[in-house]
């Protein structure tokens, strides 16, 4: 970030002590010097050219004009004006960010104490004895004017309130299906009927009329249009490494939720899964080759627990063996890669942003997630995930090094012989059509889907399954008919029953 130029004026001779303790303290200090630059005349260059000129020229290129006013007026030109008073002047009219101390002093010059009253009418000011009081009185103003400018923080980046953003960029309809799904999800003590409004305010997404990043990155209509970097990038490799050509690679836009969502079914639907046989149930248990309630956890904790200031997005990136999910941030302070891996205390990043996700189901338990990755891996026999700290946050799921997909078929062979298209969906559906009791494979992964996610969207079953939105909305009415699942509610808003 480039340095804000603060200008300092005073009659130098009455305050040249008080001018070089500030200019060494604002380019000193470990906080303000990251942030300041100050200027003086007594470090300028020499110029051919007028000092008045020099101090003027300064004034029209400075963020933060610093008035120091005592007993003196000081050396009038021909029309009878100080230079300070010129330069207070010109600060007003460039609508110039302006801070002025008085020094308490017990006589001052007459045009002095006129020029502090016109001041005073303009603007509040402070006052002074000595150095070290100037210096605590301008450190306090400076701060505040980077808080001011939302520079620093002392809250966290979600519920800050965002500098444009109305509520005319929230979602009214999106808040109301999270309202539907938190009553489902944890007995939410409203319903649809009231205002959302009066959700954001019991969520302390608004103040007033304004929201905060919370609210937008959680019910926006377009959270990228005000935090470009919070899409999420995820793409394929053939190889272990990350080189061209790349099958698959997408950017997704979208709310926290939508976020999930898309990420958990571009990865899950790019790994392999094992299909075993129907021996209890029509329904044949798959197993995924990663655990979907993990890598879910992953994908979640990187959206919830990032650092939105940075300018990096969360990236999924799938390798032929292991997925890495990235997430620009760092861990809290006191917790270690080695804790994660065991019960923890919990410390999210952005809190306000974490309360309704958890609310919303997205979030299970907290404190629990990463330890609940690491046992689900290794319950399925894979090797232990990995977490890295870095410039990002790190964590790897290892894939099975031999990747084959294993897939106990039971659908006849007559299906395929009937059909003449084995393996495609058009083939397979004329055999399996037969017996009601039997469902073609993309029935199934909709299943699977529709059982993990009772808000999945038909655009999220064609991502996941990877075929057209009228194959799914031809299947979804077949397993209708066959009795296995059915829609409860409208198709916004409601969601889908797996049926025993």
């Amino acid at each position: 970030m480039q340095r804000k130029k603060v200008f300092i004026s005073s009659v130098q001779s009455e305050f040249k002590n008080e001018r070089q303790i500030l200019f060494d303290y604002l380019t000193s200090d470990a906080l303000l010097g990251k942030f300041f630059e100050p200027f003086i005349f007594e470090r300028t260059p020499a110029k051919d050219q007028s000092a008045q000129n020099v101090f003027l020229d300064q004034v029209r290129v400075t963020d933060i004009y610093i008035g120091l006013f005592g007993e003196k007026y000081g050396i009038e030109d021909v029309t009878g004006v100080s230079p300070t008073e010129k330069e207070y002047d010109l600060a007003s009219e460039l609508h110039k960010t302006r801070l002025i101390y008085i020094k308490n002093t017990a006589k001052r010059d007459k045009k002095e104490t006129i020029l502090i009253k016109k001041i005073e009418k303009d603007i509040v000011r402070n006052t002074f004895s000595d150095a070290n009081e100037l210096k605590a009185e301008v450190y306090a103003s400076l701060i505040r004017y980077l808080e001011e400018k939302e520079i620093i923080r002392l809250s966290p980046f979600d519920a800050a309130l965002n500098r444009t953003a109305t509520l005319e960029d929230i979602d009214e309809k999106k808040v109301i299906n999270f309202v539907a799904r938190a009553r489902i999800k944890r007995n939410f003590p409203f319903d649809e009927s009231v205002h959302y409004k009066t959700i954001l305010s019991h969520l302390d997404l608004i103040m007033d009329e304004r929201v905060t990043n919370a609210a937008i990155l959680l019910f926006g209509k377009k959270p990228q249009k005000y935090m470009i970097t919070s899409s999420v990038k995820c793409c394929q490799f053939y190889g272990n490494k990350v080189e061209k050509p790349i099958p698959s690679y997408h950017i997704y836009d979208g709310d926290v939720f939508e976020l999930i969502d898309q990420a958990v079914s571009f990865v899950m639907s790019r790994i392999d899964a094992k299909v075993g046989d129907r021996n209890k149930s029509i329904l044949a248990d798959v197993e995924p080759e990663l655990p979907l309630q993990a890598v879910t956890e992953a994908i979640v904790n990187a959206i919830c627990h990032r650092d939105y200031t940075s300018n990096a997005s969360v990236q999924v990136m799938l390798f032929k063996n292991r997925l890495e999910i990235w997430n620009p941030g760092q861990l809290p302070y006191g917790l270690t890669i080695e804790m994660l891996k065991t019960e923890h205390p919990s410390r999210p990043a952005n809190p306000l942003l974490a309360r309704p996700m958890y609310l919303y189901g997205s979030i299970e338990q907290v404190g629990t997630g990463t330890e609940m990755i690491v046992e689900k891996c290794i319950k399925q026999g894979l090797r232990s995930p990995d977490f890295k700290q870095d410039t990002d946050f790190i964590t790897t799921f290892w894939r099975n090094e031999d990747k084959a997909v294993t897939v106990e078929k039971t659908v006849e062979k007559s299906s395929e012989k009937s059909s003449g298209e084995k393996g495609t969906e058009k083939g397979t559906e004329k055999g399996t059509e037969k017996g009601t009791e039997r469902i073609t494979k993309n029935q199934q992964l909709i299943l699977d889907n529709v059982i993990n996610n009772q808000y999945i969207t038909i655009d999220d079953l064609v991502i996941a399954v990877g075929i057209s939105a009228s194959k799914i909305k031809e299947n979804i009415s077949k397993l209708k008919a066959k009795g296995l699942i059915e829609r409860v509610g409208p198709d916004k808003g409601g969601h889908w029953k797996v049926l025993k």
